[in-house]
Formats: C-alpha cells, sequence, structure tokens
C-alpha cells in the first residue's frame, strides 16, 4: 500500500473526483490545515483518513502528513483537483522499483489560464537557481512527487511554509538522492478551489518570498 498525502485547505468541491480516482493500492491521507468548508468530515465519507493539523502552512500539513504515513513510498500531491491521482504511479513507480530515490512531476498545463504567468515565471526563476545551486535536473519545484518515508524523515525538514518544496530538494541533492522528473498534466482545478500560490499575485509573492529564503539558508 502507497500512502498518498493530501494537504487540504477548504477543498471540498476537490475532493469526491480527487478521492474516486486513486489508484487500487493507493491510500488518501488528508492532511487537514484548518478547513472551514467541512472538507476533514467530507474526506472521512469518501473513506479516506484525515490529520488534523493545527499549525498553519502548506509544509505543515505535508509534513505531518508524512508521520502519518506508513513506511515505504509516500506520495504527495495537491488536493484541488488540479492532478490525477491515476497519474501517481508515474512518480512512484521509480521509487518502488529502485530506480530513483524522488521523482517530482512536472507540470504541463492542460489547457490556456491553467498555470498563471506570474507563477510560472516565479517557477522558472526558482528552478534555475536550484539547479544551479544542486545540481539537480529539475525544472518544476513540483507540487506532486514521491520518495521512501523512512528517508524523507531523515532529512529533517525544517520549512514549514511555502518553502518547503524547495528545501527538500535542496536537501535531497546535498545528500546525493537521484531526483527524477517526470511529466505529469496539470489541469484545471475543481469549481470553487483557488490555489494558495498561483491563485494571486499576492500568493505567488508570498511563496517566492518563503523559497527565497529558504536559498538565502
Amino acid at each position: 500500500m502507497t500512502d498518498v498525502v493530501l494537504p487540504c485547505l477548504n477543498e471540498a468541491p476537490a475532493l469526491p473526483w480527487l478521492l474516486g480516482r486513486m489508484p487500487d493500492g493507493y491510500r488518501p491521507i488528508v492532511a487537514d490545515n484548518g478547513s472551514t468548508d467541512g472538507s476533514p468530515d467530507l474526506a472521512r465519507s469518501l473513506g479516506a483518513r484525515v490529520v488534523e493539523v493545527p499549525q498553519p502552512g502548506y509544509g505543515a500539513a505535508v509534513h505531518a502528513g508524512v508521520e502519518a504515513a506508513d513506511d515505504g513510498v509516500v506520495c504527495v500531491m495537491d488536493a484541488d483537483g488540479s492532478f490525477d491521482p491515476a497519474q501517481l504511479p508515474r512518480v512512484a513507480d521509480p521509487v518502488r522499483g529502485g530506480r530513483a530515490d524522488m521523482v517530482v512531476g512536472r507540470r504541463r498545463p492542460m489547457g490556456r489560464g491553467v498555470w498563471p504567468l506570474h507563477a510560472r515565471l516565479g517557477n522558472v526563476v526558482l528552478a534555475r537557481r536550484l539547479r544551479a545551486g544542486s545540481g539537480l535536473d529539475v525544472h518544476d519545484i513540483a507540487p506532486m512527487r514521491a520518495a521512501r518515508r523512512d528517508r524523507l524523515l531523515a532529512l529533517d525538514l525544517r520549512d514549514r511554509r511555502f518553502g518547503y518544496p524547495l528545501e527538500l530538494l535542496i536537501a535531497a541533492g546535498r545528500a546525493g538522492w537521484r531526483v527524477r522528473e517526470v511529466d505529469v498534466d496539470y489541469l484545471p482545478r475543481a469549481a470553487g478551489t483557488r490555489s494558495k500560490v498561483s491563485g494571486s499575485v499576492r500568493g505567488t509573492v508570498r511563496a517566492i518570498r518563503d523559497m527565497s529564503a529558504v536559498l538565502a539558508r
């Protein structure tokens, strides 16, 4: 069984489709970060395990979800419907097969406006700085990825905000991990949900600020 951590903040409109498309052998863990729209109860009713995460922040939700997962390969993906769970084997299989220590999904937008320009440009700048500083051949600070739980926790990541994905990649590079990148579809979010990062210029600026602080460290 492969656990799938879904950091969640008010994603109720996306959860039925998302949880309904989990492949066999993949078990969803909804790491709820203070939703007020009934997301936790809905997720439970749909068969997901729910972990309540009182500390705010994307990194806090992901870390709590990873801690709650069983040992073995664990996946992480956004809970807003922007990724298709049916594609989880793309990121998990190379780790399960020992061909990679971590696999990250490189977003390929499926339609105009899916990935706003301000968010895409911010990602390009950060990924370029990451490649220059770490040597990793990665082009996306990806919100969909897979690695082994025990190795993730051993990295002892500290960021609990939007800097978490970048800190993870930097730490993996320093640890000599074999990091692979695979293409994954990037879909329009479920109606009624909004990205906490790319949904607004303010959100993107906040994420870039958090990630820039990680790079500065």
